[in-house]
């Protein structure tokens, strides 16, 4: 299963982005990886891996701003197309493999 977490954060003080930079180096610590600016998701094991990493998500959220999580499978993540763009390095990595739609 991959973890989704996406994110709106404001960044108008010093203490905003204070926040905003703890909550993105967390995440890059806890194992997930930058899909798109403000998009990132990980990998786990189950739904046991889900709860793990949800707490952990929850006593690490900023503030303020607005914090999404989700879940999907991997077939159901595999079946993502790129309209534009293609994978990048650590996609291909991992063997994702989103169909590429020109």
């Amino acid at each position: 299963m991959r973890m989704f977490v996406i994110f709106d954060l404001p960044t108008t003080t010093a203490e905003d982005k204070r926040y905003y930079s703890q909550f993105r180096k967390f995440l890059i610590k806890d194992g997930y990886m930058m899909l798109q600016y403000s998009v990132y998701c990980r990998i786990v094991n189950g739904l046991e891996g889900i709860e793990k990493h949800l707490k952990r998500l929850k006593m690490n959220i900023p503030p303020k701003g607005n914090v999404r999580f989700f879940k999907v499978t991997e077939k159901q993540f595999s079946d993502m197309l790129f309209l534009v763009g293609e994978p990048d390095e650590t996609e291909k990595k991992i063997g994702s493999n989103p169909q590429i739609v020109l």
